[in-house]
């Protein structure tokens, strides 16, 4: 008996209402219970697609059909602005058209199947990075859908984390569509890619482990430039053979008129070679080059048993000194740095007059009213005009298409990268990084590692990605979980 299709696009046409295209006639399907990733380079319509799966957008032409109605659910990327001041009963309340006379022990099976223990009454904007990840992905499993789509899940998840999720996903017996630029953890569970191209606006199916059809997509690439390669050769000698032939009388001229007929054939079958994503430029990020103690930890709050306690420490940051904090999801690894930039930390002393560059996890640092240009504009350091700060933006992506759109718009990767160049533009003596490689391609990652290396500031990082953590030389490490 075949598999039965649960989701099936029939040649979808879709483009947003400003005349950008985004899908050209795609046509794939999705067997019931598959486990399956959607990739794409930036921008080619990996969210929208999952817009069109829940009935957010309708297409242009053609369908998405739903087998049997089949219900739908997201684990979105981060929670909704609104949601932040709910309980997190409150939160899962929203679920429901109609609040269930059980929804308490709902909420607890969701919870546990996320590995998170916190008191329902707390609010959602006071769970940490870690913990809101989990419950968007209980927000999700609680509504029991039959297809769970997941944006980008594995995003502040420490190891542990991590490890819960893959372990619950691979005996999750219902049909899952991710995304995520997280390699290792889509090779643990997934068993097939839909390829989305950017630049054809086409779908292509592949079958296999993440890592294998990564190599099948690596090795079509080589193919078509080398079947490109040798096109272009014959086309050259054709056209050299044309312009000799043409000049001569009778057969000759016919013969060149022939040749030329070929070369336009040969010229339609080159193909188009998929082009990945642009990467960043290396860049630098200019440190103030502030002397002095420029960070002085004397104590810091961990959370045990959902309650802070303070503990005493005794950490001096310089110039060229780096810490790196650690610690499980809900530590309390975030809420020091968000106290010690806003300066209301009793045990932590910053240098008056440092420039603090802060990347947060939640683009706290962001006005989303702002345009990308004012954003860019409001904390350009001296000595920096508007010609180079557009350069600077170029390097990160930032076009100058984006620099008229509202923050608002922009995905969570390009406000990501709108926040290093930030960085780069205001010249920091100190650099405060909560998971800075979130939402940022697994391209960028290398480069964005090798500039906050070569930084001549102070640095305090927190990150739960292991590869970009050891690009970087630490000589202080603040475990809170060893408290």
């Amino acid at each position: 008996m075949a598999e039965e299709i649960i989701l099936r696009f029939d040649n979808v046409v879709f483009e947003y209402a400003e005349k950008k295209p985004v899908l050209d006639e795609v046509s794939f399907g999705i067997h019931k219970g598959a486990k399956i990733t959607l990739m794409g380079q930036n921008g080619a319509g990996k969210s929208t697609i999952f817009k069109l799966i829940k009935g957010e957008l309708k297409p242009n032409k053609g369908n998405v059909f739903i087998t049997n109605n089949a219900t739908i659910a997201t684990a979105l990327q981060v929670v909704e602005k609104q949601d932040l001041n709910l309980t997190i009963e409150e939160y899962f309340a929203n679920a429901f058209l109609e609040v269930p006379g059980n929804i308490k022990s709902q909420i607890s099976k969701v919870m546990n199947a996320v590995n998170l223990s916190v008191p329902t009454t707390r609010k959602v904007g006071d769970l940490s990075g870690g913990q809101q990840a989990r419950i968007l992905l209980a927000f999700a499993l609680i509504q029991n859908p039959d297809i769970l789509l997941l944006d980008e899940p594995t995003n502040n998840l420490d190891k542990d984390g991590i490890d819960h999720l893959i372990q619950f996903l691979v005996m999750y017996d219902k049909t899952v569509v991710v995304i995520s630029h997280d390699a290792d953890f889509l090779n643990c569970f997934t068993e097939g890619v839909v390829y989305l191209d950017v630049f054809t606006k086409k779908i292509e199916t592949y079958v296999g482990d993440y890592y294998s059809v990564v190599e099948e997509i690596q090795n079509r690439i080589d193919r078509e430039i080398k079947k490109n390669a040798q096109l272009e050769k014959e086309i050259q000698d054709n056209k050299e053979k044309v312009n000799f032939f043409a000049h001569k009388g009778g057969k000759m001229r016919k013969l060149a008129s022939k040749l030329k007929e070929e070369v336009a054939e040969m010229e339609e079958n080159k193909v188009d070679v998929r082009r990945e994503d642009k990467t960043i430029r290396e860049f630098n990020i200019p440190a103030q080059g502030i002397i002095g103690n420029i960070v002085t930890i004397k104590s810091v709050k961990v959370i045990k048993n959902h309650e802070p306690v303070v503990k005493e420490v005794d950490i001096l940051l310089r110039q060229r000194d780096r810490l790196l904090i650690s610690g499980p999801n809900g530590i309390g690894k975030s809420t020091l740095l968000r106290s010690l930039v806003s300066n209301n930390n009793e045990g932590v002393t910053i240098l008056k007059d440092t420039v603090v560059g802060y990347y947060s996890q939640d683009f706290a640092t962001l006005d989303y009213d702002q345009t990308v240009f004012d954003s860019l504009q409001s904390i350009l350091a001296d000595g920096i005009d508007i010609q180079q700060m557009r350069s600077v933006a170029a390097g990160f992506l930032i076009t100058g298409e984006l620099m008229g759109h509202k923050i608002s718009h922009l995905s969570e990767g390009q406000k990501g990268l709108l926040s290093f160049a930030r960085l780069v533009l205001m010249k920091p003596g100190l650099l405060v990084l909560d998971e800075p490689t979130n939402h940022i391609n697994f391209r960028h990652i290398p480069i964005i590692a090798k500039a906050v290396n070569s930084y001549e500031g102070s640095i305090i990082l927190i990150s739960h990605m292991s590869d970009f953590v050891k690009e970087i030389e630490f000589n202080n490490e603040l475990d809170l979980g060893k408290f």
